[in-house]
């Protein structure tokens, strides 16, 4: 970055890109010929990624957090001053009274199909949107869940804010924490059966293949009993769950419902009584940052890989 020596200030002037950059946003290429100056993240785990690549010098805030989690002391200390412009999905209008030039986000991860806040409703104004990729199932065909969804994201966005190495030297760490992660631990007999409950009692909202918790399931060894199911998250009954019988339940950890009181309604409840999971008291908790893509994603596979192997 150069600086310019004014009468009045110290004026921060950012280069154009070297040659325009071009990235695969979904279904979409979107051309950066500068990297944004005013970008605003959605959700906690987007808002992470950004932080990982110590990008907030380029950000103008954050939105959708604290209408449903909590800032830890972790991420505080990486948000600094920056604001949180909207506590749920923002607004077009809120993105831009901040004179936001890009949007971070996914497809219920800020920005839903249809709805008042997408990419072609926000181009007109200057905002070019980066879709999280995990998310892109809504809108169009792709793989099941893997880790490659996330580095992908971290990579494009190293790309677009004109700092590939530092991203791709991030990339390589994870892969190389994610090895480790294996290479400490035993390996399995078989692979254990996993149920994702995140929330819901007359019926439960789960994580089925195109969803993040697929791949951290398996990456630490395991199978996600809803691999079956055709969607990221969405809501199943009871009776497969029963039938598919887990081995271990991952709570998903967030909102008002505490993640022991989820436990405690599947430890209470008779329907579930013969269910392994539930007789062994075989339990991992993930909060809501880990289970969705993101930088935490490495820390997730360490506890699922450990809670798989206890006994």
């Amino acid at each position: 970055m150069k600086y310019l020596i004014t009468s009045l200030a110290l004026v921060a002037v950012t280069p154009a890109l070297a040659d325009p950059v071009t990235v695969q946003s979904c279904d979409r290429e979107v051309t950066f010929d500068a990297p944004p100056q005013a970008a605003v993240s959605n959700d906690i785990n987007l808002t992470e990624m950004m932080l990982a690549l110590e990008l907030t010098d380029h950000m103008v805030g954050f939105t959708g957090i604290n209408g449903w989690n909590k800032i830890d002391e972790e991420m505080r200390a990486g948000i600094g001053a920056l604001p949180e412009l909207a506590e749920k999905y923002p607004s077009k209008e809120v993105l831009l009274g901040a004179g936001a030039d890009f949007y971070f986000a996914g497809w219920n991860y800020g920005m839903r199909v249809g709805g008042e806040v997408t990419p072609e409703t926000l181009k007109p104004f200057g905002i070019q949107v980066y879709e999280l990729t995990e998310s892109c199932i809504h809108i169009m065909d792709k793989p099941e869940a893997s880790m490659d969804d996330m580095y992908n994201d971290l990579l494009n966005l190293g790309a677009i804010f004109g700092v590939p190495d530092r991203a791709q030297a991030l990339v390589d760490g994870y892969r190389a924490d994610l090895d480790a992660v294996l290479a400490d631990l035993p390996p399995l007999d078989r692979a254990p059966r996993v149920f994702v409950y995140d929330s819901g009692e007359d019926t439960p909202f789960t994580a089925g293949r195109y969803a993040m918790p697929n791949a951290l399931i398996e990456a630490a060894g395991g199978t996600n009993i809803m691999k079956d199911f055709e969607k990221s998250w969405g809501t199943v009954n009871w009776e497969p769950v029963i039938e598919r019988n887990p081995e271990v339940i991952v709570i998903v950890d967030y909102g008002e419902v505490t993640a022991e009181q989820k436990r405690a309604f599947m430890m209470g409840t008779p329907a579930f009584a013969d269910l392994d999971a539930v007789k062994n008291d075989r339990f991992v908790v993930l909060d809501y940052v880990e289970a969705t893509p993101g930088p935490r994603n490495i820390r997730a596979v360490r506890k699922l890989a450990e809670g798989f192997r206890a006994e």
